[in-house]
C-alpha cells in the first residue's frame, strides 16, 4: 500500500512541476503581452503628444510671421523669432522659420517644428506662403474728415465675385463692419476680422446672410496694409531690385497753371508694336492739379485724412524726347539668399505716375509682358489698361489661367482713376493752351507741351474722355487711402448722359487699401463696381513681393509630418 502511494506520489509532483512551469510560462507571457500593450499604449500616447507639440510649435512660428511688419526683412535681419522653444507638462518643441524658394514670384517660406514626448520625436514640415485676399481693407468707411470716417455701401446690382477681408474696426457700440444698400451679390467668400456675434450675443449679421454666396468668415487676423513700416519696406525692396534705368525721379518744371499746386509725375502709356511689349515713359512731367471735389482724400497716417488736390491735367518739356524700351529690358529677379523669383519687369517712381495716353483705340493701355509699377506719391489711371493675350470666352473675359501678361500697381500715396474732363473748356480749371509751339514756363523760356490722356471728345483737343466702361486689369495695391475715382460727382470725364446713368469700373485683378476709395455716389454719377479676382495672382505671375495678409497658410502639397527616424 505504501509502495502504491509513493509510486502515485512520484508521478503527481512531476505533474504538479510541469503545472507551475506551464502557468509560470503563461504568466510571464501574460505579463509580457500587459507590458507590451502598455509600452505601446505609452509609445502612442507619446508620439501623439509630440505631434501636437509639433504642431503648436508650427502655430507659434505662424503667429509671429503674421506679426511682422515685413517677413522678408524680419529673416534678414535675422530676427530672433524665427526660432524658439516651447514647453508643456509633458513635451517640448522647437521650431525654425526660414525662407525656402520662389513659386514665380511669389516668396514660400518654410517652418520645421519638432515635437519631443519621452523618447518619441515627431516633425512637421510645412512650406508656407502668405495668403492672398482678392479685395483687401482696413476699413469699409470713406473718410469725411480730419479724423472721421463714414459708412460706404456695397450697392443693388453691384457684382463682387472677388474674395473680401475686412479688418476689425473695433468700435463701440459694436456693429457690423461691413455696409450693404440692397442686395448686392458677392460671389466669394468674405473674411471679417470682427465677431459674428456682439459681446452681449447679438447677431449682427442675420439680416445680410443670404447675399453671401460662399458664406463669411469671422475673427480672421487683420491685414498690414495701414502699418507703414510694412508698405515702406516692400517700397524699398523694390526700389533697390529696379534696373536703374527704369528707377525715376520727376523734375517736372512747369508753371502754367492757374495758380494751384502743381506736382511732378511721370507719364507710362503701354502698348504692344509688331507682337513685342512697349512702354513709353515721359519723365519731368508736371501734372496741373484742381482741388478735391466730393470725398477725395488720402491718409496722412492711421485714421487721419486730408483732402488732396487732384489730377487735372499735365504737361511736359517740349524738347524731351519721350524713353520708348520694350518691356522686357526693365525685367530683373528678386533674390533671396541664393534663390531667385522668376523675371519681371519692374518700374519705380520717387514721385507720382500717370498712366494713359491720347491715342483714340479702346483700351488705350496694352500690358503685353510681367510689369509691376510703384510710385512713393500717386498713381492717376487715365485710361483703361488691359493685358494683352487670350482671355476667357465669357461674359466676364478674364485673362485666361495661361495668360503670361500681368500688371501690378503700388503708390504710397493713392491710386484713383483721373477724371480728364478737368480739362475741358467749360470747366473751372484753365485750359491747357494747344499751340503747336507750346506753352511758355511763368518763371522761365522753357516751353511746355500739353499731354493729353484718354479719348478725344469733339474739339478742342483737351475734351477728353474715359471709355464709358472703364476696365482695369491689375493687382492693385494702395498704402496711402483708397482705391477709387476723383471728382465722381462730375460727368465731364465719363460718358454718362444724366443723373442714375452710371457707367462700370471693372476690376481684374485684386485690390488691397487702407481705407475704402468711393467710386460713385448711388443712383448719381460716377461707377459702379464689378469686380473679379485675376486666379493667376495666386500663382507667382506678379513681379515683387506687394502682398499683405495677416495669414500664412501651406502651400499647394506643403505639408509633411514623420517621425524622424523614418
Amino acid at each position: 500500500m505504501n509502495k502504491k502511494l509513493k509510486i502515485e506520489n512520484g508521478f503527481a509532483l512531476p505533474l504538479v512541476i510541469i503545472a507551475v512551469v506551464i502557468l509560470s510560462a503563461l504568466a510571464v507571457g501574460l505579463l509580457m503581452a500587459s507590458f507590451g500593450v502598455r509600452m505601446q499604449a505609452v509609445k502612442t500616447k507619446n508620439e501623439t503628444v509630440a505631434m501636437l507639440a509639433a504642431e503648436a510649435g508650427y502655430e507659434r512660428a505662424v503667429f509671429w510671421m503674421s506679426q511682422q511688419s515685413d517677413i522678408l526683412s524680419s529673416l534678414q535681419d535675422g530676427n530672433s523669432g524665427a526660432t524658439g522653444n516651447i514647453d508643456f507638462e509633458d513635451a517640448s518643441c522647437a521650431y525654425q522659420v526660414d525662407f525656402d524658394d520662389y513659386i514665380g514670384a511669389r516668396p514660400v517660406f518654410r517652418i520645421v517644428s519638432t515635437g519631443s514626448s519621452g523618447i518619441s520625436q515627431r516633425v512637421v514640415d510645412v512650406a508656407v506662403v502668405q495668403a492672398v485676399t482678392g479685395w483687401v481693407m482696413d476699413k469699409c468707411r470713406i473718410p469725411d474728415g480730419t479724423n472721421s470716417t463714414v459708412p460706404v455701401n456695397f450697392a443693388e446690382d453691384e457684382i463682387i465675385d472677388i474674395p473680401i477681408h475686412i479688418n476689425n474696426l473695433k468700435d463701440n457700440p459694436d456693429n457690423r463692419d461691413i455696409y450693404i444698400n440692397g442686395s448686392p451679390t458677392f460671389r466669394q467668400k468674405v473674411e471679417m476680422g470682427e465677431s459674428r456675434q456682439t459681446s452681449g450675443g447679438s447677431d449682427k449679421y442675420s439680416s445680410v446672410m443670404e447675399c453671401f454666396d460662399q458664406g463669411i468668415y469671422f475673427d480672421q487676423p487683420d491685414v498690414r496694409i495701414t502699418d507703414p513700416a510694412a508698405v515702406q519696406s516692400k517700397v524699398n525692396r523694390f526700389r533697390d531690385s529696379t534696373d536703374p534705368a527704369f528707377r525715376f525721379i520727376p523734375t517736372g518744371t512747369a508753371n502754367v497753371d492757374n495758380g494751384n499746386p502743381t506736382r511732378k509725375a511721370v507719364q507710362l502709356e503701354f502698348y504692344v508694336a509688331a507682337g513685342v511689349g512697349m512702354v513709353k515713359i515721359t519723365n519731368n512731367c508736371t501734372v496741373a492739379t484742381t482741388p478735391g471735389n466730393y470725398r477725395d482724400y488720402n491718409m496722412v497716417s492711421s485714421g487721419t485724412y486730408q483732402q488732396y488736390d487732384i489730377y487735372a491735367y499735365h504737361y511736359a518739356p517740349q524738347a524731351q524726347a519721350p524713353i520708348i524700351r520694350p518691356v522686357t529690358d526693365s525685367y530683373v529677379r528678386q533674390t533671396f539668399g541664393s534663390k531667385q523669383s522668376d523675371p519681371g519687369g519692374q518700374i519705380f517712381v520717387d514721385g507720382d505716375v500717370v498712366i494713359g495716353g491720347d491715342s483714340l483705340t479702346d483700351p488705350n493701355m496694352v500690358v503685353k509682358g510681367t510689369m509691376t509699377v510703384v510710385a512713393t506719391g500717386n498713381i492717376w489711371i487715365a485710361d483703361a489698361i488691359v493685358v494683352e493675350g487670350q482671355h476667357d470666352a465669357d461674359a466676364n473675359a478674364m485673362p485666361s489661367e495661361n495668360n503670361p501678361n500681368v500688371l501690378g500697381l503700388i503708390a504710397r500715396g493713392v491710386v484713383k482713376v483721373a477724371d480728364p474732363g478737368l480739362s475741358n473748356d467749360s470747366d473751372t480749371v484753365d485750359p491747357p493752351d494747344t499751340d503747336a509751339t507750346g506753352v511758355q514756363d511763368r518763371f522761365s523760356a522753357a516751353r511746355h507741351i500739353y499731354k493729353p490722356v484718354a479719348n478725344a471728345d469733339g474739339a478742342p483737343v483737351n475734351n477728353r474722355k474715359l471709355p464709358h466702361t472703364m476696365v482695369v486689369e491689375a493687382a492693385i495695391t494702395v498704402g496711402g487711402g483708397g482705391w477709387g475715382a476723383e471728382n465722381v460727382r462730375s460727368t465731364d470725364g465719363r460718358k454718362v448722359t444724366g443723373p442714375g446713368d452710371q457707367d462700370f469700373l471693372i476690376v481684374k485683378g485684386t485690390i488691397s487699401e487702407c481705407i475704402r476709395g468711393i467710386v460713385g455716389i448711388i443712383g448719381q454719377n460716377g461707377y459702379l463696381k464689378k469686380y473679379y479676382l485675376d486666379k493667376r495672382l495666386l500663382e507667382g505671375i506678379l513681379p515683387g513681393d506687394i502682398w499683405f495678409g495677416g495669414k500664412y497658410v501651406p502651400a499647394p502639397a506643403g505639408w509633411s509630418d514623420y517621425r524622424p527616424e523614418d
